[in-house]
């Protein structure tokens, strides 16, 4: 008699799709708003947060650097600000569940490493992983305002786009410099 393989129930649920909330985003320019909202949320919870990563950073060019990155981001939060002007909406944050994990996750190496070089390596690859994300979001968000034709926004996002950029090379060479082979010997 021969035996037939049934799947298993998980795998059904898994293909069906996921019904959209009442007030999810019907066109583009939802879309846009709502992730505007979100990294709005995400840069608000980064200015509280690496007052704290510079405070454990043990490194004086890795503070200086978090430092900078601390001032940038206040601009960048008034920038939003802006771009939420330019449409004619009022501010308005909404918790960002993926910046939320990467700060939770910035926390646990902090308290999961010894105060010196290994720290701050892992401070740095925490750091990396905001930037990471924040190049993502603003790439995709001023695509969205150059479809939209959301030109004062763009030129914001744009703005924005680079400093993170640059945030994410300089934390590249900290790490590359001694940074890393440092946390290698201890």
């Amino acid at each position: 008699m021969a035996t037939t393989k049934t799947q298993p129930a998980a795998k059904k649920t898994a293909t069906r799709k996921t019904p959209a909330k009442k007030d999810a985003a019907k066109d583009l320019s939802d879309l846009f708003e709502d992730s505007l909202k979100d990294i709005y949320w995400a840069e608000k919870a980064l200015v509280k947060a690496l007052p704290k990563m510079m405070k454990n950073a043990t490194n004086e060019k890795l503070k200086t650097a978090i430092e900078k990155h601390l001032s940038e981001t206040e601009t960048h939060v008034t920038r939003l600000e802006q771009c939420f002007e330019a449409l004619g909406k009022k501010a308005q944050a909404k918790k960002c569940d993926a910046m939320q994990g990467l700060l939770d996750e910035g926390n646990s190496i902090i308290e999961e490493t010894e105060p010196g070089s290994v720290r701050d390596a892992g401070i740095i690859a925490a750091a990396q992983k905001v930037e990471h994300y924040e190049i993502a979001t603003y790439g995709t968000l001023a695509a969205y305002a150059k479809i939209l034709q959301e030109s004062e926004a763009l030129k914001h996002l744009l703005k924005t786009l680079e400093e993170e950029r640059k945030c994410d090379e300089l934390l590249t060479s900290l790490a590359d410099i001694n940074l890393n082979s440092k946390a290698a010997e201890a």
